[in-house]
């Protein structure tokens, strides 16, 4: 892949990635993005953070969004008004988007083995961040895809991602938000190849809810041969994401080790440093000293000096009187 096809380029509002205002203000304002995922630098770290911390792809948390007594576009599905705290998930994928992702990149969220969240933040990703021409192309590999994730805050709502896409592709409301509309000769063209795919199963609640989907089969040698490139695909995936594995490993290593090397150089330059400075200030006492006794020596003589010259004065003044008296 060049690096020009690698460039994933965004569609729609470049600053807010086509969210809702009020869970953008939100997610900037959070202490969780601000302070946490302020340390996060990489793509890898970005990842290993979505294994631990998501649990739902809603984009409030439980209990914590007040519609009560909102009416018109403060209330329902518009996701402006009430406020809330703001997912973890949603959270990340703004996180996601300001690292600025490749194409490599985004496809190895959506295929990645660990999580079924970390796929369904890389689908997410591309919901929010791709032209709607492209959707269907983007979503037509996983859209019978039946690995289920719990998409609700608190539980409850077990789903396939297959299920989830397809309504994704259909339907602009997603819990208390909405997705970018879909122009509407753009949905006729979706709509129309999910019909061809699927049949009349479309118009039913059932493709998007759960229930037994009917698909048309392919011809046996094409499912064969589409069953051996995702094969390939799964192993060649695996054996570079091991790579990278090994690659962070080493980095890891290396770095340790240079820490620690700083580390004795610091200590070992304390060391000679405290050294220095005791023996400068010994140096520096001893002069002190001998200063001292130098100067308390010259005192001392200089007060004798004096003493004889007063004793000498007092002499001649007692010879010079005694002379006078006899004359």
């Amino acid at each position: 892949m060049g690096r020009e096809t690698n460039v994933l380029n965004v569609w729609g509002n470049k600053e807010s990635m086509n969210l809702n205002s009020m869970i953008l203000t939100n997610i900037q304002s959070s202490t969780y993005f601000k302070q946490k995922l302020f340390e996060l630098k990489t793509y890898h770290e970005v990842i290993d953070e979505i294994f631990y911390r998501v649990t739902h792809l809603e984009p409030w948390e439980k209990g914590s969004r007040r519609t009560q007594g909102l009416t018109g576009m403060c209330g329902g599905v518009r996701g402006v008004g009430g406020g809330g705290i703001v997912s973890t998930a949603y959270c990340l994928l703004y996180k996601l988007y300001t690292l600025k992702l490749t194409r490599k990149q985004v496809l190895g969220l959506i295929s990645h083995n660990d999580s079924p969240y970390i796929r369904g933040l890389g689908l997410m990703y591309v919901r929010y961040t791709q032209n709607p021409q492209d959707l269907y192309t983007w979503y037509s590999d996983y859209l019978d895809d039946e690995e289920e994730l719990d998409v609700k805050a608190g539980g409850g709502m077990m789903i396939s991602i297959g299920q989830m896409l397809r309504r994704w592709l259909v339907r602009l409301e997603w819990f208390d938000t909405l997705f970018p509309r879909i122009p509407v000769l753009i949905q006729k063209e979706i709509m129309d190849s999910l019909r061809d795919r699927y049949g009349n199963c479309v118009d039913s609640n059932a493709f998007y809810e759960g229930g037994s989907i009917v698909k048309r089969s392919p011809p046996l040698e094409l499912s064969e041969a589409l069953k051996d490139d995702r094969k390939r695909a799964k192993t060649s995936r695996s054996r570079d994401e091991s790579k990278d594995r090994r690659e962070r490993r080493g980095r890891r290593s290396h770095s340790r080790d240079k820490s620690r090397e700083r580390s004795r150089d610091r200590s070992s330059s304390r060391r000679h440093s405290s050294k220095r400075k005791v023996s400068r200030s010994r140096s520096r006492d001893s002069s002190e000293r001998r200063h001292r006794r130098k100067h308390k020596h010259s005192r001392h003589h200089k007060s004798h000096r004096h003493e004889d010259h007063s004793s000498e004065r007092e002499s001649s003044s007692r010879n010079a009187k005694r002379r006078s008296h006899d004359e």
